[in-house]
């Protein structure tokens, strides 16, 4: 691979989201790896920088290292397009759809993947409501954002009210969600298209069974088994439907997908695909590939050399 054929290329990394701090992590994990392969990296931080900027300084493309909204949700995506410059990972729409919880179980119910059941609730009162539905425990968490942010485990009514206040102080939509008892996986996606594949799943056991912000990024407490050592068929069955949610949303470069397996039918759920995914030092996407063989700084040039247009 010729890094001198990727020319001048931009990192955006930090944002305006809530997962700024994330970010600012992965981009530069991300920056350190392309800079040591030779590429002619910089950071650029689009909550400091007007993105005309890249067009202006001759970037040739953009290795996106943005979570969250104004970064993952096609935002960025599309002002990408209009400067035409080649970027990382899924175009607009496909960015908008994953964002977008709700919009992305309803494209995976029509075409008949599972995931749990929901309800969108616009206030404290219908969250109670969604709980008598969905039962205990349940998930209320908001539509559009990531990492867990905003994100509570329910099981009583009277934790409903302040539930949702959390989520809606991060998003306007809020979502409830049935509580899937079980394995908690995630496999990430590498690819276009027929080349897609499906990398390793990895199984996570987080403390007392609480993946949160904090057990995610700032702890050595969660346990990431690779292998994943789930009973024999299941691990390619998860590719399997993995790979079909990620084309089914017309998913490109990369990208990983969440999903709980019942403890009872050993049934797999999923639960949201991540299109910008973290690649910080606890992050899953490298720790899949390594398996493989493919180490952090190669990773980061595969990415690199994915970077497309959806109008090119």
């Amino acid at each position: 691979m010729n890094v001198k054929e990727f020319g001048k290329v931009a990192v955006l990394m930090g944002g305006r989201s809530a997962e700024r701090e994330v970010s600012l992590m992965s981009g530069t994990g991300v920056l350190k790896a392309l800079q040591s392969k030779g590429v002619d990296a910089h950071a650029f931080d689009p909550s400091e920088r007007d993105l005309g900027e890249l067009k202006r300084e001759g970037f040739a493309r953009c290795f996106i290292a943005l979570h969250g909204r104004f970064g993952e949700d096609g935002t960025v995506q599309g002002a990408l397009e209009l400067l035409g410059i080649p970027y990382t990972g899924p175009g607009v729409m496909a960015s908008a759809v994953a964002m977008d919880k709700l919009m992305t179980k309803r494209i995976w119910l029509a075409e008949g993947l599972p995931t749990p059941a929901w309800r969108q609730v616009r206030s404290a009162e219908e969250t109670r409501a969604a709980f008598a539905a969905l039962g205990s425990p349940m998930i209320v968490k908001p539509v559009r954002e990531g990492s867990t942010i905003g994100l509570t485990k329910v099981t009583t009514l009277e934790q409903c009210d302040a539930a949702y206040a959390l989520a809606a102080g991060q998003d306007p939509m809020v979502m409830c969600e049935q509580f899937i008892a079980g394995d908690e996986v995630t496999c990430p996606v590498l690819g276009t298209g027929d080349q897609a594949r499906a990398l390793p799943v990895i199984r996570i056991v987080a403390p007392d069974g609480n993946y949160d912000y904090q057990n995610k990024y700032f702890t050595d407490d969660t346990k990431y088994l690779v292998p994943c050592g789930l009973p024999e068929g299941e691990e390619a069955a998860i590719q399997a439907l993995v790979l079909k949610a990620y084309r089914t949303l017309d998913c490109r470069g990369w990208a990983r997908a969440d999903v709980m397996i019942d403890a009872a039918t050993r049934k797999p759920y999923l639960l949201e695909i991540n299109t910008s995914p973290g690649m910080t030092g606890h992050s899953l996407v490298p720790m899949s590939a390594r398996a493989t063989g493919l180490d952090y700084e190669d990773l980061c040039l595969t990415l690199l050399a994915s970077a497309a247009r959806d109008n090119a």
